[in-house]
């Protein structure tokens, strides 16, 4: 078969390629150029993804295992799909997930329907901990990755469903550790490259520095969920729903933010009891397997590194989906992704629009 791997100079893509290529397909290795900017060159930051550098070590390893190269220059693609989303959903007062995002605008599922047009490939593969596989009466699926610590799912519910039949995962089976211990066996030089950290484009920033710099300084007022006002803040994007560090105020109890107006450019703030909600509202689910086929215990995951909970139903409205949960869970964040899951089998997923009072 003719596959590309998307390469991005780390270990997990470069040992992605040389399985492929040990099991005697026709490999392609793809990078994708997002920044301009040297990881070297940003104080305080060990390495941002798909930069010059990365590049290079994606050249430098394709060599190494024999297989051709290309480099694609999408800084313009990713600058108007991911980061101009990013920008735009702060801006609302939302915390987004680019990665997610990236995934079914760039990197994942597009590059791979484009590849497939320009390249005739059989298949796009990636680096991601997850699996993927035929289900019967539904065709390709993803499923958790055998490595708990690092299943990558949960960024993989906003691909298209379309997408997933030109997608493979080979790293699915593995752990980390057996991926690195296989690097070094091979002689490959990024064994043991760090991963990338944090948000490629913010270059060594924090979200609120990065957004100052584009939107601009914004004072406000931070005010209890009883109307008193506590203090004043810098712009509200540089707050996230369940934040309690850096807020700047002093009160009888430890206080969350639990609500971000940016009409007003007021953060609220309370107890931890109003962070628990036991519904949200999804504008639009993205299915991977029809809902109707769902079936068994229904797990939600609202942020990527929290405990899946169980979902009690989910209810088609003019408004979207609501979902309800048999239980009250911390945190519910306008902009970040739900995932869907039944056992290891991910569902679908999508973009949260905010709690749902009385769902």
């Amino acid at each position: 078969m003719r596959i590309a791997v998307g390469m991005s100079g780390g270990v997990d893509s470069s040992v992605t390629a040389l399985l492929l290529k040990e099991q005697g397909h026709e490999v392609i290795g793809v990078t994708l150029k997002f920044h301009s900017v040297e990881a070297c060159e940003i104080e305080g930051t060990h390495h941002i993804c798909c930069s010059p550098e990365d590049v290079r070590d994606a050249v430098r390893v394709s060599q190494r295992i024999g297989i051709p190269h290309l480099t694609i220059d999408w800084e313009r693609v990713f600058r108007e799909r991911v980061i101009r989303y990013f920008v735009d959903e702060h801006r609302r007062g939302r915390t987004p997930n680019p990665c997610a995002v990236c995934n079914r605008e760039v990197k994942t599922g597009f590059l791979a329907r484009y590849l497939k047009e320009v390249a005739d490939i059989d298949f796009l593969a990636t680096g991601h901990y997850a699996r993927i596989e035929d289900l019967e009466g539904v065709g390709r699926v993803v499923r958790r990755g055998v490595d708990g610590r690092r299943d990558q799912s949960y960024f993989l519910s906003l691909v298209r469903r379309e997408d997933l039949q030109l997608l493979l995962f080979p790293l699915g089976n593995y752990t980390k550790e057996e991926v690195r211990r296989i690097a070094e066996e091979r002689g490959l030089e990024v064994a043991r490259k760090k991963d990338s950290q944090e948000v490629c484009f913010l270059m060594g920033k924090s979200p609120g520095e990065y957004l100052e710099g584009v939107l601009g300084r914004r004072e406000g007022i931070i005010k209890h969920v009883s109307g008193k006002v506590l203090g004043r803040h810098g712009g509200f994007y540089r707050f996230t729903i369940g934040q309690r560090r850096g807020l700047g105020i002093s009160w009888k109890r430890p206080l969350y933010v639990v609500d971000i107006d940016p009409k007003t450019n007021t953060v609220v703030v309370g107890e931890e009891e109003y962070l628990y909600n036991d519904a949200l509202v999804v504008r639009d689910i993205n299915f991977h397997v029809p809902m109707d086929m769902w079936g068994g215990e229904v797990l939600a995951q609202i942020r990527y590194r929290s405990e899946p909970v169980p979902v009690e139903s989910v209810r088609k409205t003019s408004d979207g989906y609501t979902v309800k949960f048999r239980k009250e869970v911390r945190g519910i964040t306008p902009g970040q992704v739900i995932a869907f899951y039944r056992g290891d089998l991910l569902l679908g997923g999508g973009v949260i629009e905010a709690p749902a009072y009385g769902g």
